[in-house]
């Protein structure tokens, strides 16, 4: 019996360092407090005086201000997607389909290049947010948040926890701008936020980005415009989208939110960022408010869409400084083509012509000359100044939606006819262009030779940039007509190391027979 009491003890000394040896630093030393250091007697506390919660001091900023004015406006919306089986839907991204698509996606989540999941039997649900515009329940937000949605909820910051949110309307949208106008129905007037003049928003100006990021409601991020006139998609397709820059933090969920001045005014719709990582880096981008108004105010018109302007002609933008020198102009328009059928043929804009005007107001560039005429209305007309040849003329052009030149440019190309290429190859190598005569049955009224190759590394394929023109037709050699391959040799033999060389170029297949242009200095 004395020998099993032993034992017992023995397990439960054991069991006791055991414990002893786990027990961590931290209740060791409280221990040690509780009874005193080496036996010493406890600690008398009576004159430690209790802490005490200080009366509230506000420490109210303009952040805090223009959060509480602008956060009752700012909506969540859902919106869910139940595919067709027969029906892809287009992918909209900022990027559109060019290279610069890599780089961007919109704030739901989607990544760059991902194909959309409609026709795959999957229901989507997307996340963003939005703004009211108008008590009466309008509300902004970005086109791709609400896209081909079969039903959209619109969560307000005054609903109760655990509400569903109000069924929401698209009243009308704009893919061009990425803009959607939307209804809710509502028994009382809402808060609304006020709109700002985004023209006078500066670099650097502070501004404050509310909305929905990643599920997480009414999150608001501070930064600075960074950077203004911010195109991220070249070409067409980026046009009407020149952005406001910022760097306050944005991430999926933010879309359609609103990015606000130091006046508590809305001065642009946050719509895309740049990412390589899903989230955000530093780099958000908003649609001014001065073209979200534009928008607006004809989507909430009888039509309740958005119809633009246009002359009828096409332009190159960013062109190289040598072609801008070559024709004689430092701010302008150089025409590329003129568009069969148009305002502008009637009036006799050619290619070549450089506009410089529009009512008397000087246009710098082609951004400048989009803006000005998409905001005229179809049927008016503007006077148009311009240069031809050096010669200042001014035309008065009308002006025709964007629809109708649209229908112009599909009958220009069931119209148009085709080229072949065909012997009588001549070669040059100061430009390191091999060219031939046009051959027969190329289009009516066409004139200059075929580019047949371009030597690599050369002048051509380096400055110019002609790599892989093959089939393309040079109609000028800085400004000079050329018919054919004498008088190509004979212009391209009067140049000298150190001039500036423009070429004019047109596709014998593109229907409108526009023009293209490139430059260099000659080395």
């Amino acid at each position: 019996m004395k020998s099993l009491l032993r034992r017992l003890r023995i397990r439960r000394l054991a069991f006791t360092f055991t414990t002893l040896a786990t027990l961590s630093a931290g209740i060791l030393i409280g221990s040690l407090v509780a009874n005193g250091v080496h036996g010493q007697s406890k600690v008398n506390s009576s004159d430690a005086a209790p802490l005490k919660i200080p009366p509230p001091v506000d420490l109210s900023t303009n952040f805090t201000r223009i959060a509480k004015e602008v956060s009752p406006a700012v909506v969540n919306i859902s919106s869910e997607t139940v595919p067709k089986q027969t029906q892809q839907m287009q992918q909209m991204g900022p990027g559109g389909d060019n290279g610069m698509q890599q780089f961007f996606q919109h704030f739901f989540g989607m990544q760059p290049g991902e194909p959309d999941q409609g026709g795959s039997g999957q229901v989507r649900e997307d996340l963003g947010s939005g703004f009211i515009v108008d008590p009466h329940g309008y509300i902004l937000t970005n086109y791709h948040v609400v896209r081909g949605a079969t039903s959209i909820l619109v969560k307000l910051k005054s609903d109760p926890a655990g509400s569903s949110g109000h069924p929401a309307t698209v009243v009308g949208y704009d893919k061009d701008t990425d803009l959607a106008v939307l209804k809710i129905n509502v028994d009382h007037p809402l808060p609304t936020v006020t709109m700002g003049n985004s023209a006078s928003m500066q670099v650097g100006d502070e501004v404050i980005a509310i909305g929905e990021p990643l599920a997480l409601t009414q999150t608001v991020t501070h930064g600075i415009i960074s950077a203004k006139n911010r195109t991220i998609d070249p070409g067409a397709s980026g046009q009407f989208k020149h952005y406001l820059q910022t760097d306050a933090a944005i991430n999926p969920g933010n879309s359609g939110g609103p990015l606000v001045n130091m006046k508590g005014q809305v001065i642009g719709v946050n719509t895309a960022i740049y990412t390589q990582t899903g989230g955000f880096q530093g780099i958000g981008f908003a649609m001014p408010s001065n073209t979200v108004i534009n928008v607006y105010n004809q989507l909430i018109g009888p039509e309740h869409k958005v119809i633009r302007g246009s002359l009828g002609i096409q332009f190159q933008p960013n062109l190289p400084p040598a072609v801008a020198h070559v024709y004689g102009f430092k701010y302008g328009v150089l025409i590329s083509s003129v568009i069969p059928g148009t305002p502008a043929q009637k009036a006799g804009l050619k290619a070549g012509d450089i506009i410089t005007s529009i009512n008397g107001q000087p246009i710098k560039n082609g951004d400048d000359l989009v803006d000005v005429i998409t905001a005229k209305k179809p049927g008016t007309s503007v006077t148009v100044g311009y240069l031809d040849n050096s010669q200042h003329k001014t035309a008065v052009v009308g002006i025709i939606s964007r629809t109708e030149l649209e229908k112009l440019l599909k009958n220009a190309g069931n119209s148009s006819s085709s080229s072949n290429g065909g012997p009588g190859m001549s070669g040059h190598v100061k430009l390191g262009i091999t060219v031939s005569d046009l051959p027969q049955g190329a289009p009516a009224g066409l004139h200059g030779v075929l580019i047949q190759s371009v030597e690599p590394g050369s002048f051509a394929d380096r400055q110019l940039g002609l790599a892989g023109a093959q089939g393309m037709v040079i109609t000028a050699i800085n400004r000079h007509p050329v018919n054919n391959v004498a008088e190509f040799r004979a212009i391209v033999a009067g140049l000298k190391p150190g001039d500036d060389v423009a070429l004019q170029l047109v596709n014998p297949q593109d229907p409108t027979g526009g023009s293209s242009y490139v430059g260099g200095t000659l080395p």
